[in-house]
């Protein structure tokens, strides 16, 4: 139940940072399409999962939630995109 809380707020701050979702999912594991320059300096401060190669310039990342998400890496990775 809290990994799927968590999975919420994950979408709801996706959304509202114009992420493009390479799929929609109703789980714990979100996928978003990122230019790779983007991906490089997120992997500087958060944790996600290459998922595959988009084409020459974007990738697909997976960012997932579990029980021990905290809210204050949510608020963290809402802040830095």
């Amino acid at each position: 139940r809290v990994a799927i809380a968590a999975a919420d707020e994950l979408r709801r701050i996706l959304r509202e940072a114009g992420c493009t979702f390479f799929r929609e999912s109703p789980t714990n594991q979100q996928f978003v399409v990122v230019e790779n320059g983007q991906m490089e300096e997120l992997a500087k401060k958060v944790s996600f999962g290459f998922w595959e190669e988009l084409d020459e310039t974007h990738t697909v990342i997976r960012f997932a939630t579990s029980w021990a998400t905290r809210p204050e890496s949510l608020a963290e990775l809402e802040r830095l995109l």
